[in-house]
């Protein structure tokens, strides 16, 4: 939801290279955090928590131009250290696929990071407080409040960019009237499904999209419009997940080990000797 899919060349040079400052530093430090955290130990879970999210952010949701980021879950199992190290994996690699530009990377890896470490604070803060048994919907509430605030870091980059940055696809919903619209009313190339744009070739089509580009205060509007759908979508999602992994392995959602951890498991080494 929060992730920038903004081409190189659109943001000025001095909030691009601010941002990739800042992401270096982040990385520094969570660097020199990690290695106090054993991550040695937590490079497999890194890989699989990377490959789950990059997966979800490159997949989007068709009518609503959304896609699950998984965040949350990311930064629960991971923490926020080893999340940022994540999310510059994620943020890079999408790049390099074409979900925004390598510019942006620095901008990306610090919204994505602070999904991750927000995520990761309001659920282990609502689960000591509200108990373990409500993780579910303690991972619901976080997920939403969570993306609320990452999304306003979006609206203020944007707003920070200039109204050339505000220009990007919204799906069903029209930005100029914000009314949702039937997403296939025009058939499926239209709505880029197959990569085409049909009956207009790729320099009209990016020449129509450059047309009365969407104000910063329009783009706020649209996506505070489609923001609240795909952050219920995401809480549910997030809540399932977390729930479930609470169940089976409580130690990854919560961070200490149980008792029910403490007992050695079929194939583990543990359960060898």
């Amino acid at each position: 939801m929060s992730h920038i899919h903004i081409p190189d060349g659109v943001l000025p040079w001095w909030l691009w290279l601010g941002g990739w400052l800042l992401a270096l530093g982040l990385l520094a430090v969570a660097s020199r955090f990690a290695e106090r955290a054993e991550s040695r130990r937590a490079v497999p879970l890194i890989g699989a928590v990377s490959a789950l999210v990059l997966v979800s952010m490159g997949s989007e949701i068709v009518p609503l131009a959304y896609h699950i980021n998984l965040t949350v879950i990311a930064g629960v199992l991971l923490g926020p250290w080893l999340g940022a190290i994540s999310a510059f994996i994620v943020v890079l690699i999408l790049a390099l696929m074409g979900h925004g530009g390598i510019t942006v990377v620095g901008l990306n890896t610090l919204v994505i990071a602070t999904e991750m470490a927000l995520g990761w604070a309001l659920v282990r803060g609502g689960a000591r407080l509200l108990g373990r048994t409500r993780i579910r919907p303690v991972a619901a509430v976080a997920t939403a409040v969570t993306l609320a605030i990452t999304t306003t870091m979006l609206v203020g980059i944007v707003a920070l960019a200039g109204t050339g940055a505000a220009t990007r696809e919204t799906g069903a919903l029209d930005a100029e009237t914000l009314e949702f619209r039937d997403p296939f009313s025009d058939g499926v190339l239209s709505i880029g499904l197959l990569g085409e744009h049909h009956g207009e070739s790729e320099e009209e089509h990016a020449e129509h999209a450059g047309e009365g580009g969407l104000s910063v205060g329009r783009f706020a509007a649209v996506v505070y419009t489609l923001g609240p759908i795909g952050w219920l979508l995401e809480a549910l999602v997030t809540a399932g997940i977390l729930g479930y992994v609470a169940r089976v392995r409580p130690s990854l959602v919560f961070g200490e080990p149980t008792a029910e951890d403490q007992h050695p498991r079929y194939g583990d080494e543990q359960g060898r000797h």
